[in-house]
C-alpha cells in the first residue's frame, strides 16, 4: 500500500513537472517569420499610447498614489468619483487617424491596479465606478472602425491587489527587511500570479484580434520583481496561444529568453543609433510623452512643440525604429487642448510627408546625411528623404551622390527642385532651393533614385 503510494506521488509529480516544462517552451520562429509577423508594425512606424484611470482625477502623474504613498482607502475617492461623461472614443480614434498613427495601445490596467474593462475577477473596475460601462470594450469597437490596430498595456504591478507583496516601487515601500515581512504577512504571490493570467486571458479572448500587448514592467533584485514573480514564461506562452500575432514588448524580464520578446523600448529617450542586442539589431520602439508624464497632469508645463515632436518621429525612423506618442486624457474622457494642438499639426504635416515614415527606415551607409537633415529610406520604391531641420539659404549639398539620383522633389506639393554638379567636385549634386522656407514645419526632399 505504501509503494503504490509512493509511486502514486512520484507519478504525479513527474505530470506536473511536464505539464510545467512544456507550458513554459515559447514558441519558436525564424528571423524571416518574426520579420514577417511584426511586418504591419514596422511599417506602421507610428503609434499612439493612451494612459487613463484614476489618476485622471488628481491629474498629479500617473504615478501619484506612489509618489504621494497613498493607502487604499486614501485613493479610494478616485474610484467613487470616475465618470468620463465627456468621452467619446470615436472621436479619439478619429484624432489618433488623423495624426497619422496606425496602431493604439491603452492601458486596460496601469499600476494602480484599477481595470478599464470588466473582469471576472476584481471589483476594483470600471464598471463599478458611476461610468458603468466597459471603456476597453468601447475604445476597441470604436478604433477598429477607423483601421487602427488595437493593443494593450497591462501593468505586472498593482498597488491594490491585497495578494500583492511590497517591494520598492509600492506605495508602502519599508526600509528594512523586517517591515517588508511583517507588512507582507498573508499576501500570496502565487493567487497574483493567477490573477494577472485571468486577466490577460480575459483581455486576449473577450475582444477579438489584439495586435500588441504591453506588459510593464519588471524591477530584479532585493525587494524587486522579475520574470520568477510574475511567471514570465507561461504567462507569455499564454498570451501567444491566445492571439498567435501579437507582438509584445521586453519588460517581462526575459531578455535572454528565446521568443521571450518581439521589441526592446526606450522609454522617453533618443537613441544614438539602432538599438543592438548581443551586436544584432532588433525592432525596437520608443513611448515618449507630450510633457513630463503619461497621465493627465494639468500643472505640467514641459510640452514638446510640434517641430520637436516631429523630429522624434523622423529620427526614430531613421535609425529604423517606431515612435509611441502617448496622451493622458483628462477625467472627463477628453483630449487635454495642448494635446490636441500637437496632434493636429502632426497631422497637417504628416498628410503631406507621410511617405517619408510609413514603410521607411534607416538609410543605407553609403548616403550621408547633409547639416541639419535626417534621411529615411523606403526599400520597396527606393526613394531617400532627406528632412531639412535648418533650412539652408537656397542650395544644398548632396555628397557622392551625382550617380545615384535621377530625380528630386518637395515631398509635401511635388514641385522638382533641380541640380547640377561641380567641375571641380563632379559626384556632389548641389540643389537649388527657394529662398523661402516652404509652408512646412520640416520640410523633405524626395529623392528618387537610380
Amino acid at each position: 500500500m505504501k509503494t503504490k503510494s509512493l509511486f502514486t506521488v512520484l507519478l504525479l509529480f513527474i505530470t506536473m513537472f511536464i505539464t510545467q516544462f512544456s507550458l513554459a517552451q515559447l514558441p519558436k520562429e525564424t528571423d524571416a517569420q518574426k520579420a514577417e509577423r511584426l511586418k504591419w508594425w514596422t511599417d506602421a512606424r507610428f503609434g499612439m499610447f493612451i494612459h487613463w484611470g484614476l489618476y485622471a482625477l488628481p491629474a498629479r502623474h500617473e504615478w501619484v498614489k506612489n509618489a504621494e504613498r497613498m493607502t487604499n482607502e486614501q485613493y479610494e475617492k478616485y474610484f467613487d468619483l470616475f465618470n468620463p461623461d465627456m468621452w467619446d472614443p470615436h472621436e479619439w480614434a478619429k484624432m489618433a487617424k488623423a495624426a497619422g498613427m496606425k496602431y493604439v495601445v491603452l492601458t486596460a490596467k496601469h499600476h494602480e491596479g484599477f481595470c478599464m474593462f470588466d473582469s471576472k475577477y476584481t471589483d476594483y473596475k470600471v464598471t463599478n465606478t458611476p461610468y458603468g460601462k466597459d471603456i476597453v470594450k468601447e475604445y476597441v469597437e470604436a478604433f477598429r472602425e477607423e483601421g487602427l490596430k488595437v493593443g494593450f498595456y497591462y501593468s505586472l504591478l498593482d498597488w491594490h491587489h491585497p495578494d500583492y507583496t511590497i517591494d520598492r516601487n509600492h506605495p508602502q515601500r519599508q526600509t528594512s527587511d523586517t517591515a517588508y515581512d511583517r507588512l507582507n504577512k498573508g499576501r500570496d504571490m502565487n493567487r497574483y500570479r493567477e490573477y494577472i493570467k485571468n486577466q490577460v486571458r480575459e483581455l486576449l479572448t473577450n475582444y477579438g484580434e489584439i495586435s500588441i500587448i504591453w506588459f510593464d514592467f519588471s524591477f530584479p533584485g532585493k525587494h524587486g520583481k522579475g520574470h520568477d514573480d510574475w511567471d514570465s514564461q507561461n504567462l507569455l506562452k499564454l498570451a501567444r496561444s491566445l492571439q498567435p500575432g501579437i507582438i509584445v514588448d521586453d519588460r517581462l524580464d526575459l531578455e535572454d529568453v528565446e521568443g521571450g520578446w518581439d521589441f526592446t523600448t526606450p522609454e522617453q529617450v533618443q537613441v544614438s543609433k539602432w538599438p543592438e542586442v548581443n551586436g544584432k539589431r532588433v525592432p525596437w520602439e520608443t513611448c515618449q510623452t507630450f510633457s513630463g508624464s503619461w497621465g493627465y497632469y494639468r500643472d505640467e508645463n514641459t510640452w514638446k512643440s510640434p517641430a520637436q515632436l516631429l523630429e522624434l518621429l523622423i529620427e526614430s525612423v531613421s535609425k529604423g525604429g517606431n515612435l509611441l506618442l502617448n496622451v493622458g486624457p483628462t477625467a472627463r474622457g477628453v483630449f487635454d487642448y495642448r494635446a490636441q494642438d500637437r496632434l493636429r499639426a502632426i497631422g497637417e504635416w504628416m498628410k503631406f510627408n507621410n511617405r517619408s515614415i510609413y514603410g521607411c527606415s534607416e538609410a543605407p551607409a553609403e548616403f550621408t546625411a547633409p547639416a541639419n537633415t535626417l534621411l529615411t529610406y523606403n526599400p520597396l520604391s527606393r526613394r531617400l528623404y532627406i528632412h531639412l531641420l535648418a533650412y539652408p539659404m537656397g542650395s544644398l549639398t548632396l555628397p557622392n551622390m551625382a550617380d545615384k539620383v535621377k530625380y528630386i522633389q518637395f515631398l509635401h506639393d511635388a514641385s522638382e527642385i533641380r541640380f547640377k554638379t561641380l567641375e571641380e567636385a563632379k559626384n556632389d549634386l548641389i540643389l537649388t532651393l527657394p529662398i523661402l522656407k516652404p509652408p512646412v514645419e520640416i520640410p523633405v526632399l524626395e529623392v528618387f533614385l537610380k
